[in-house]
């Protein structure tokens, strides 16, 4: 996914009323549960979330596999 892809998408979920969780899987297989829209920031292709606590997940628009309007536990 190119940087201005990464930004449109992510402003877009973290912008839609309700908010809907949605799960960010990585190349690594790692998988990020967007639980709120506030714990996510992003700018210039990198992403950070701020799991419960205040501990940074840091990731960039060349690390992502998918992006899934699903909470993580949930089958796709």
């Amino acid at each position: 996914m190119d940087a201005d892809n990464f930004r449109n998408t992510m402003t877009e979920l973290t912008e839609i009323r309700p908010f809907r969780i949605f799960t960010i899987e990585l190349l690594n297989g790692r998988r990020i549960e967007i639980d709120h829209p506030k714990a996510v920031n992003f700018r210039d292709g990198t992403g950070v979330f701020l799991l419960p606590g205040g501990t940074p997940i840091i990731f960039d628009h060349q690390s992502l596999n998918s992006i899934v309007v699903a909470p993580a536990s949930q089958q796709v």
